[in-house]
């Protein structure tokens, strides 16, 4: 394989989980056209309504999929990380439907949608790997929309707690169980459908219960097994194995 150090090498090995893809196919990726920059905290990635010409890699740092509904409230619907190709349906979709948010400071490698759309159908196992890629996406937006309308308030958060350790691990970037929360109370209170207040009191629960603790945005997950069963939480959904 080629250099990890490559700039779209997260996006490869995101690719490569989901299919085996031929040194041929590597390089194919690696060789996208690409524009990096570092998007601010807070920046907008994609504006709902924008007819993006370019799709975003993030290559370090969180952002967030987001809809804003008619009386002002957000719903956030995804978090994503190293390796994700946060806009990929945009490349066949064309017209954005939401909105997707720089949670922390990012960097992001921009590469244009008829480069990415190219090597899909040029490349049937890159054009399989991304559509996988954007089925584990959906995957994932039914279970927050499970956690959301049918758990309550300590299931959920304990689910999304739980989400983060293992797909945070799952892409090497911190141990299962101990890592930094990127998102702010009002963040989560968007993300479970609760007030910040409720978040707030939540998280003080589990934490008097001893299943994690808490300093600023530190995140220790003290009873792994004892956090999963208090959020129903199974990573199927995640499809790691398959």
């Amino acid at each position: 394989m080629t250099s990890p150090n490559h700039t779209l090498a997260p996006m490869l090995r995101k690719l490569s989980r989901w299919c085996t893809l031929s040194e041929e196919d590597q390089q194919a990726v690696l060789e996208l056209p690409h524009e990096t920059r570092v998007i601010g905290k807070g920046n907008y990635i994609v504006r709902d309504g924008d007819k993006p010409t370019r799709s975003c890699v993030l290559l370090s740092g969180f952002a967030y999929r987001h809809k804003v509904v008619g009386n002002g409230g957000r719903q956030i619907l995804s978090v994503h990380m190293t390796g994700d190709v946060v806009d990929l349906q945009n490349s066949l979709l064309r017209t954005a439907d939401h909105d997707v948010q720089a949670l922390t400071e990012a960097e992001v490698a921009f590469i244009p949608v008829d480069a990415v759309t190219d090597l899909a159908f040029s490349r049937p196992s890159i054009g399989m790997a991304m559509w996988y890629d954007t089925l584990v996406d959906a995957s994932v937006h039914r279970e927050w929309t499970a956690n959301v309308g049918r758990r309550d308030a300590r299931t959920r958060m304990a689910h999304l707690l739980c989400e983060f350790g293992v797909r945070l691990h799952d892409a090497g970037l911190v141990s299962l169980c101990s890592y930094e929360m990127p998102m702010t109370q009002e963040q989560l209170a968007d993300a479970t459908g609760l007030t910040s207040v409720h978040v707030n009191r939540t998280l003080k629960s589990l934490d008097r219960d001893g299943l994690v603790q808490r300093s600023s945005r530190s995140v220790l997950i003290t009873e792994w097994d004892t956090l999963a069963k208090a959020g129903d939480f199974d990573t199927r959904y995640l499809h790691l194995a398959d």
